[in-house]
């Protein structure tokens, strides 16, 4: 069996065994303009969910009072279905586990 054909058994398995099907997911980007690491966060954020079919959003915390409030120090934050995932740097495995396990 090739590595790629187990690769994708394996997520096919691991989104199965999530409740929730990947639609029902969300990724939220809390950012700003001209944040170049908010930039880097979307890249990863846009790769992740395009392979896993998770819908994301992005919030612009110059828009939003209480964003801006709850994370100025931490932009780019990423939050999974609500819940903070990870701030400034998005690691790319880590977000994918999160999104499968």
């Amino acid at each position: 069996m090739s590595p790629l054909f187990r690769r994708k058994t394996a997520d096919v398995a691991a989104a199965a065994a999530d409740p929730r099907a990947p639609h029902e997911r969300l990724v939220t980007l809390i950012r700003k303009p001209g944040c170049h690491l908010c930039d880097d966060a979307q890249a990863v954020i846009e790769k992740v969910c395009g392979d896993l079919s998770v819908p994301w959003e992005e919030k612009d915390i110059t828009q939003d009072p209480r964003l801006h409030d709850a994370y100025w120090e931490q932009i780019p934050v990423v939050l999974v279905d609500g819940e903070q995932h990870t701030f400034w740097r998005v690691d790319e495995e880590r977000l994918r586990k999160a999104l499968t396990e």
